[in-house]
């Protein structure tokens, strides 16, 4: 089985240039002493959307490592798989984010509840767990419940993961299961309940995305209660160090957090977890690679800045449309968008305070800021006339990719 690090740190490149400035963030953060492996993502969804082909990204991905002399851990990820869509991964990737939330509530085959029950007596009853400070109480109904939640959920991951064995011939990749693109959280019980379940399937899994309480909205902070979140993340910490021994899971184990980027007040209560305990982390940016290719070309001026306006004018026109794939990861304040003319009157650098991510800063607006992040396909229909900006703005585009990764989220999130 291939090993994930213990920390890693998903990033997104959706046009295939960014590589390079992403992996100097980690390069900065590993002269502070901090190890980070890359973990470069992008689905299916979003290369059906920007028209790319699934190799492109170890492409973009070897050349970076290659020419930044990179001899640590890197990965390329297959985002959000299905056993629909696994096959074009196949011989590119070696991490899998094994998506199974459309059947999460859907119900198993007849019996196999109760089979599951009968598997695991130990989950009904009193259950203390090293770390959490008051026991699990669960009845047979409760575990019965969320077995009907889940079981399904998990026997899909067991689907997936098999049938990437059989095309890699083994199990020399990364899986990781996610379930947060959902409804309602999962509480660190249910946590334990669907581990025991993948573990029944032989999903080796090494980490799992489980959706927290509170929101996680595409590239803006966290909106809910820290105290329960703290709680919540902690004990699923303690959750899946007890169901490593328990099930025989992979040893290194450990949460992910999908939707991570910009999550900044998070950061300080994920670092004190970590350094508490000992455990790994995952934590997805995806997305906002792209916004800051936004602010560059704002900065840059010129054709740049007249084509970034216009983004912005598209996606003004189509905000149902662009916004819909997204509805349950993003939040906008409509009356809170400037209208077209008011766009087009704005400096580059007023454009770019607009997007970048700094709350403290008078121009920014996480509604602004949230649109343009799901509106990368506009950028893709551009064509050659985006590419070509990006290349001919190459220096001060990276150099706000590095700084963001680097500054924004990093720092806070490893060293404080």
């Amino acid at each position: 089985m291939r090993v994930l690090e213990r920390f890693s740190f998903g990033v997104g490149d959706r046009f295939a240039h960014q590589a390079a400035a992403q992996l100097r963030a980690f390069q900065k953060l590993a002269a502070d002493g901090v190890d980070v492996v890359p973990v470069w993502n992008k689905s299916n969804r979003e290369h059906t959307f920007v028209g790319s082909e699934p190799p492109s990204v170890l492409k973009a991905a070897r050349t970076a490592v290659e020419g930044l002399g990179w001899s640590r851990g890197w990965h390329v990820d297959a985002d959000h798989i299905r056993l629909e869509t696994v096959d074009r991964f196949v011989e590119c990737s070696d991490f899998f984010t094994l998506d199974v939330a459309d059947s999460i509530g859907k119900p198993p085959g007849p019996g196999e509840v109760e089979a599951f029950l009968g598997r695991h007596p130990e989950l009904v009853g009193e259950l203390r767990i090293a770390g959490v400070e008051k026991p699990f109480v669960t009845s047979p109904e409760d575990v019965k419940r969320v077995a009907g939640k889940y079981l399904l959920a998990a026997q899909d991951a067991g689907r997936i993961y098999r049938h990437i064995v059989d095309k890699k011939g083994g199990e020399d990749f990364i899986a990781e299961v996610s379930m947060d693109e959902t409804d309602s959280p999962q509480t660190p019980p249910e946590l334990l309940i669907i581990l025991a379940a993948l573990a029944d399937e032989k999903v080796r899994v090494q980490t799992i995305a489980p959706k927290f309480t509170g929101r996680f909205n595409k590239g803006v902070d966290y909106v809910g209660d820290l105290v329960q979140f703290e709680r919540e993340f902690n004990e699923d910490l303690a959750v899946i160090a007890h169901a490593v021994g328990q099930y025989g899971l992979p040893s290194n184990l450990k949460l992910s957090v999908h939707s991570g980027s910009d999550k900044f007040s998070l950061y300080p209560v994920i670092r004190h977890a970590l350094a508490r305990t000992g455990a790994g982390l995952h934590l997805k940016t995806a997305g906002t690679t792209w916004l800051e290719e936004l602010i560059g070309l704002s900065e840059a001026g010129g054709d740049g800045l007249v084509l970034a306006k216009e983004i912005y004018v598209y996606a003004l026109e189509h905000v149902d449309e662009l916004c819909a794939p997204y509805a349950s990861v993003i939040d906008i304040n409509r009356s809170n968008l400037p209208d077209a003319s008011e766009v087009g009157s704005w400096s580059g650098p007023r454009l770019a305070s607009a997007i970048r991510h700094i709350p403290t800063h008078p121009g920014f607006n996480a509604d602004v800021r949230q649109l343009l992040h799901v509106s990368f396909k506009v950028a893709a229909k551009a064509g050659a006339r985006y590419l070509d900006l990006l290349k001919a703005n190459e220096a001060i585009v990276g150099k706000q990719v590095t700084e963001n990764i680097y500054e924004r989220h990093m720092r806070p999130l490893f060293i404080g």
